[in-house]
């Protein structure tokens, strides 16, 4: 008699299993690795709780008083300088990201050069733009604003050149054929197929950088960081936490404001 011969069923096969422990071990070593970096110290993480709490009792009840003397003005400055910042860096953003799309720009050292701008921009961050132009043109909005501005280019100008890059050659085509110049292909054809994903990353932007211009007050570039700091230094945790809830309603009123203007842009 032959002999019936049985299949097994096996979820992974000999290779893929090895390949799974082999990335699970790869992930087990960088987290072994980094705990031992980072210097974890098991005393201090079983007091957080309590520190916690400590903290949370200094800082309640909050310092309403203080908020129109000393956070309002601080705060509608965090405000301009996230709208000024965000215009500037859409203005230089624009010509980058054209140069950055391949079917537009035809020229290799134009377009590597606005590579480089776009990945230059995006690699430093907020935090360390402000402080260089901190030390430009000293501490204050003007700092802020500018550091925002070379912060939004990267951003900006590279989803504005994936956006051109994804339009329908079609219309370009034609208006070339026809003898159009560039500016009115640009306008007439690539324009209407990238305003609402223009307008989009313009909103999307701005609403980063009222986040972003309240943290870099911490090193000096204006706005209602500047007065967290002063009250973290001087341990008025009263007048902290009332900095952080006009922080956090600011940042959900500019997230509803530009959910709702994109629902009626795009």
């Amino acid at each position: 008699m032959s002999e019936i011969k049985v299949n097994t069923w096996e979820r992974f096969t000999f290779g893929e299993r090895m390949a799974r422990f082999i990335v699970f071990f790869g992930f087990a070593l960088a987290l072994s690795i980094s705990l031992r970096t980072v210097e974890v110290i098991p005393e201090f993480l079983l007091d957080a709780p309590t520190q916690v709490a400590d903290l949370l009792a200094r800082m309640w009840p909050l310092d309403y008083a203080y908020y129109p003397q000393g956070i309002h003005h601080a705060l509608m400055e965090t405000l301009h300088v996230a709208t000024l910042g965000t215009l500037l860096g859409v203005l230089m953003a624009v010509p980058v990201g054209i140069m950055g799309a391949n079917n537009i720009v035809r020229v290799p050292a134009l377009h590597w050069l606005a590579k480089l701008i776009l990945v230059s921009s995006r690699s430093v961050n907020s935090l360390v733009w402000a402080l260089l132009f901190v030390a430009v043109f000293g501490p204050g909005p003007l700092a802020g604003t500018i550091a925002i501005g070379f912060r939004s280019v990267g951003f900006v100008g590279k989803l504005l050149a994936e956006a051109l890059e994804e339009t329908n050659p079609g219309p370009v085509e034609a208006l070339t054929a026809a003898g159009a110049p560039w500016l009115s292909v640009f306008v007439k054809s690539y324009w209407p197929q990238v305003a609402p994903a223009f307008w989009g990353i313009f909103l999307f932007r701005w609403d980063i950088n009222v986040r972003e211009s309240a943290v870099i007050g911490l090193v000096g570039a204006g706005g209602i960081g500047m007065v967290l700091d002063t009250a973290l230094n001087l341990f008025y945790w009263d007048r902290v936490s009332v900095v952080l809830l006009s922080i956090f309603v600011v940042v959900i009123v500019a997230e509803l404001l530009v959910t709702n203007i994109r629902k009626r842009i795009i």
